[in-house]
């Protein structure tokens, strides 16, 4: 019987070589290119317990696995543990509710295990209710400096807690950012340009909005106004950003943090 089937020419089976070359040296492209195996992606720890929002946790997940190094994310409860951090480039305290003592009441266990990781050369990144806490009275007292109230600062633009969309200058630019009755930093003298970048200040008085500081070997990077607010956020506030809801300013403030 004749064989029918077609053969290939010499310069397919050269490029057919060629292929099974690059793919078995990892040149081939492929849907992920670009991207870190999950085996390879940094680990960020996240704080999950009772602090009064619980899509704030989710929503900061959602923007670090997209983020430029794409995150490999857990999330703990309190007291944060020496091992709940173990292999881990990032914690962030999300945003939360109001009750800074109650919350204080369950993360104080943690302070010390957290002090010690960011001062070995973790980095924490705070928002909002995480950036409040960063500070001291109470809070874990990685800032030089400590958190205030912005809302209760001299000139602020807002002067309760609704919430609402502010227009801040990021890296000198002005920007608009979701905003719930957030912190503002007061850094001390000591605090100088070698110790804390600012990224961003507050209308009306120009005080830091976010920033990032360093403690010890490691790096605290916090921010009064929300860069993780999804579009569901404004929504579901009736709220609309002039700007678009875009993820670049979560993306500079956690590679500023975690770099």
């Amino acid at each position: 019987m004749t064989d029918t089937r077609p053969t290939r020419s010499p310069l397919v089976l050269i490029a057919a070589l060629v292929a099974a070359a690059l793919s078995a040296a990892g040149c081939a492209p492929s849907s992920s290119a670009g991207e870190p195996r999950p085996a390879e992606r940094p680990l960020a720890v996240i704080y999950d317990g009772p602090q009064g929002c619980p899509d704030c946790a989710p929503a900061v997940a959602k923007v670090l696995r997209k983020a430029p190094r794409h995150y490999r994310i857990r999330f703990v409860k309190a007291p944060v543990k020496a091992s709940d951090l173990a292999g881990a480039k990032l914690y962030v305290q999300p945003g939360g509710g109001a009750d800074l003592e109650r919350t204080w009441r369950d993360l104080k266990e943690s302070a010390d295990v957290l002090r010690t990781w960011v001062r070995e050369g973790g980095s924490y990144l705070g928002l909002c209710f995480g950036a409040y806490l960063a500070g001291r009275n109470p809070g874990f007292g990685l800032l030089p400096g400590d958190a205030g109230g912005y809302t209760d600062s001299r000139g602020a633009v807002v002067d309760d807690d609704r919430d609402t969309v502010l227009k801040v200058m990021w890296r000198g630019k002005p920007r608009h950012m979701y905003f719930q009755d957030g912190p503002v930093f007061h850094f001390g003298r000591g605090a100088d340009a070698t110790s804390v970048e600012v990224l961003a200040t507050y209308p009306g008085n120009g005080l830091p909005a976010a920033a990032v500081a360093r403690y010890g070997k490691g790096r605290v990077g916090v921010s009064g106004p929300h860069p993780e607010a999804d579009a569901s956020w404004y929504e579901g506030a009736g709220l609309k950003n002039p700007d678009g809801v875009r993820p670049d300013l979560a993306y500079d403030l956690i590679e500023a943090t975690a770099d």
